[in-house]
């Protein structure tokens, strides 16, 4: 896997996560996220690296959809298409995967070689996390 920097999209896992949701429609787009999310949280602690990745980049996108958000994501990162309108209930489940991410037992927060990257992506996930949090407080 390539790793270029501490972003949700800075990675060949998170791109090709993003390349999948390509030519679905909307109900196919909804059901790869929920799936992304399950699979995190149903790992527990043990969560693996690329599944890590995907949520993280999965909950990035959600959170860019709610208004007035300030995860913001570059068109270069992102979709080519438009995401489809995405259900509330992907907050929460977002949510419950971060969660997981963060937990000490997961590849996501283990697998960085440099401190200070490790720093900067929890700061990344943190700022998804709270956007996500934000939402839940003040439903759209």
């Amino acid at each position: 896997m390539g790793t270029w920097g501490t972003g949700p999209f800075d990675s060949d896992l998170a791109a090709d996560f993003v390349d999948e949701l390509e030519g679905l429609a909307p109900q196919q787009v909804i059901d790869v996220f929920e799936r992304s999310f399950q699979r995190v949280a149903n790992a527990g602690t043990q969560v693996a690296g690329a599944d890590g990745v995907e949520a993280v980049a999965a909950a990035a996108l959600v959170a860019s959809m709610i208004a007035d958000s300030r995860i913001v994501i570059d068109p270069e990162d992102g979709p080519r298409e438009p995401l489809p309108a995405l259900p509330t209930s992907l907050r929460a489940m977002a949510r419950q995967a971060l969660h997981c991410v963060l937990q000490d037992g997961s590849e996501s927060m283990t697998g960085w070689v440099d401190s200070a990257d490790a720093d900067e992506w929890h700061q990344e996930v943190q700022q998804i996390l709270q956007a996500l949090s934000t939402a839940a407080d003040h439903p759209q």
